[in-house]
């Protein structure tokens, strides 16, 4: 996850494009929904603790608290759906974009909501329709392209992990 944080080409809105969708999507179809959702909490109490983890090699509760803070909060949501729906829909690719592109849906939303709130308390007033049009939009067609990645490498994946688990 740090690493997919870290690959990150800033954009003129507040959300830089990252790889960190495609680590959450991949994380939760190879983990599964318990061990998925434990280490994408882990990450995130690394990054509140103030370990650089996040895009821009930033951490902190800043960073948490920012604007941008609700899209990493939601990467808990990302998380256990796309673990819980994969899991028990199997490891077909289509199956699990389906569920991962579920999962990142739950993450646009509570980090747009988040997003909202945040540039409301800071004096500014922003609606819905520009909100998505800075902080999801842009971002359907490489997220939709880094979901087709996680799943056709979780399908690759998912026999060696488990394998490994059971050594």
């Amino acid at each position: 996850m740090t690493i997919c944080a870290w690959i990150s080409i800033p954009l003129p809105s507040m959300v830089p494009f990252t790889l960190q969708t495609f680590g959450v999507c991949l994380t939760a179809a190879l983990l599964g929904p318990r061990t998925g959702l434990w280490s994408l909490l882990g990450y995130i109490l690394l990054g509140a603790a103030g370990a650089p983890v996040f895009a821009g090699f930033r951490g902190g509760m800043g960073v948490l608290l920012g604007p941008t803070g609700g899209y990493v909060a939601g990467f808990l949501f990302t998380a256990l759906t796309t673990g819980l729906a994969s899991e028990r829909w199997g490891d077909r690719i289509g199956r699990m974009a389906v569920a991962m592109a579920l999962g990142v849906a739950l993450c646009y939303a509570f980090g747009t909501a988040w997003f909202m709130a945040v540039y409301a308390r800071r004096g500014g007033s922003i609606g819905l329709a520009a909100a998505l049009g800075m902080c999801v939009v842009p971002y359907l067609v490489p997220d939709g392209l880094k979901i087709l990645l996680a799943a056709v490498l979780a399908k690759r994946l998912r026999p060696a992990v488990r394998r490994g688990w059971r050594e």
